[in-house]
């Protein structure tokens, strides 16, 4: 794939815009500032193809970009306290509305804060994952902020903490370093090479 063919769609805020899947679809999922605008930016080597924001839940749409026949689609963060209910009642409906759709999603990474335990949000989101045979991998991000033996650590209590942790593929990304970029593109080039029959002509 060539990464800098990246182009970005369309959002979209809730789940009944959302347009027909016609392509193999990559998602993004995790909590509100937990890195994926960053990781998207880094991946893609663009600084504002997604927007970052260093306030909380600014992502409100789901967000789509394609790349050589691949469909990414940048899902709302979730988890954020300080949004109304309503607001939160809408975020719910989109994510959950893309899941139950009849999308081509090939794999969503489920991203996670590697400083902290996942939060309850996070555990529901896995689950829903395992329970929908939905195939994810877990990234595990800000990497950077810890040392070494700190992320080894991490690592070891993960392993307690998330449900099926020895059946599930986790890499520690740093969007400021560039830690775990190969292993992701890695995993994108296996998926773009069991669609290759699956893009238009």
């Amino acid at each position: 794939m060539n990464y800098h063919n990246v182009q970005f769609e369309r959002s979209f805020g809730t789940s009944d815009q959302l347009p027909p899947s016609d392509l193999p679809e990559i998602a993004f999922a995790g909590r509100s500032n937990v890195g994926k605008s960053s990781m998207i930016n880094k991946l893609f080597n663009r600084k504002q193809l997604a927007r970052v924001s260093a306030v909380p839940g600014k992502t409100a749409t789901i967000n789509f970009f394609h790349a050589d026949g691949i469909r990414f689609a940048d899902l709302p963060g979730y988890g954020y306290a300080k949004v109304s209910k309503g607001e939160k009642r809408r975020w719910s409906e989109l994510i959950e509305g893309y899941f139950a759709q009849e999308r081509n999603l090939q794999l969503v990474f489920q991203l996670v804060d590697m400083r902290h335990p996942p939060t309850a949000d996070d555990l529901t989101m896995v689950n829903f994952l395992i329970d929908r045979e939905i195939p994810f991998v877990v990234i595990l991000t800000k990497k950077d902020k810890l040392s070494a033996k700190q992320q080894q650590d991490r690592l070891n209590a993960l392993r307690e903490e998330l449900p099926y942790a020895d059946q599930i593929t986790m890499i520690p990304f740093s969007a400021e370093k560039g830690d775990g970029v190969t292993e992701v593109k890695a995993i994108i080039a296996e998926i773009e090479a069991d669609c290759a029959g699956d893009f238009p002509e």
